[in-house]
């Protein structure tokens, strides 16, 4: 096993003709599952590809475990990397393609043998072992991939889009293998994704990268529950995106004009423009005005319903949308035109000030 590696990037920049990374900054834990997130175009590859040394930023310093790696050749960098498309190849067996880095580091024939052995049977491809890249389906070729880049005991696991060339069951099945192998190797690993789902599934942390910048950084509910700016809420997810005015703060309890809506929020924030960010499945919907701790109630008709298998997304008059269950829609027998109550909690509101 190799070292359990820290990474830190600071202020990395890397300029193309019509692309930039710019002032990127960021610190990955020793033994850290760290999860890329951000829509197709945003930098994420790159990124990856300056970690693994295919690329040397304009500024900046990139460390690993505490050197200086910015100018050091990928091959000096102990770095496994599994690209999207798995880059096997096609000429060798599956043993083969595992044993290749190991035979280019010059390791000894038995512990060639030991080592690919053991990556085998930890990503469950030993019975695959004599066949070629061409006969095996995409979930066993990106095994393979993980294995060959786990074999040279890397001190960080740089993985590229790894699930998203693979049908539903086949990512769900690998994810899961992804959790167990990262539980089993404790390597530091970096894991590139346009996916929501599959980083909040997998990451210990999520850093949000926006065209070449790097916009947030923390856990999965920090991320998801309190974006930083209106930009990551579209990207994370936040339908209820209003413009407003704190009108007052009161001990933390602010009350937001948003239009014809007086929302209740708990924030810091002072009076002033701000943005109000509310996430869909935080808003209850009923036909009746609910007893409960909700300071946040709002009468609305609705003007759309939108089957989402076992959700359904509700759309009021009042620029509310709320995601309920479809057995909450049925029950309540919903549809266009009905009056409804849609309650949420000012703890649920999420606020940020509104740039200048």
């Amino acid at each position: 096993m190799g070292r359990i590696a820290s990474i830190i990037l600071e202020n990395v920049t890397y300029i193309l003709e019509n692309f930039s990374i710019r002032n990127v900054s960021l610190k990955v834990r020793e033994g850290e599952y760290f999860v890329l997130l951000g829509p197709t175009g945003s930098g994420k590859t790159l990124l990856l590809e300056l970690i693994a040394g295919f690329h040397v930023p304009d500024e900046g310093r990139i460390i690993l475990n505490g050197v200086d790696v910015t100018y050091t050749p990928p091959e000096k960098r102990n770095v496994g990397f599994v690209y999207q498309d798995y880059s096997l190849f096609p000429h060798m067996t599956v043993e083969e393609n595992v044993a290749f880095g190991l035979r280019v580091r010059g390791m000894p024939e038995n512990e060639i043998k030991r080592q690919v052995k053991e990556m085998m049977n930890l990503v469950g491809i030993s019975h695959l072992s004599d066949r070629y890249p061409s006969t095996l389906s995409g979930g066993e070729q990106q095994r393979v991939a993980i294995a060959r880049a786990l074999a040279i005991n890397p001190d960080v696991l740089l993985l590229d889009e790894p699930l998203s060339a693979l049908d539903p069951g086949t990512r769900e099945d690998l994810r899961e293998e992804l959790k167990r192998i990262h539980e089993a190797q404790n390597v530091t690993t970096i894991h590139v994704t346009h996916d929501r789902v599959e980083a909040i599934l997998l990451a210990d942390r999520i850093g949000l990268i926006i065209n070449g910048e790097m916009i947030q950084v923390g856990s999965p509910e920090e991320l998801f529950s309190k974006p930083l700016n209106e930009k990551a809420a579209r990207f994370l997810g936040v339908e209820n995106i209003l413009q407003g005015r704190i009108r007052l703060n009161r001990g933390g309890m602010a009350v937001i004009e948003a239009g014809d809506l007086e929302i209740h929020a708990v924030t810091k924030i002072g009076e002033g423009e701000v943005y109000v960010f509310i996430r869909p499945e935080s808003i209850i919907i009923s036909r009746k005005q609910l007893r409960s701790s909700a300071r946040n109630i709002f009468q609305g008709r609705i003007v759309e319903l939108a089957n989402l298998g076992p959700l359904v997304s509700v759309k009021l008059d009042n620029g509310l949308k709320a995601l309920i269950t479809r057995r909450s829609a049925e029950d309540m027998r919903l549809k266009p035109g009905d009056m409804v109550y849609a309650s949420f909690k000012a703890a649920s509101v999420h606020v940020s000030r509104k740039a200048r």
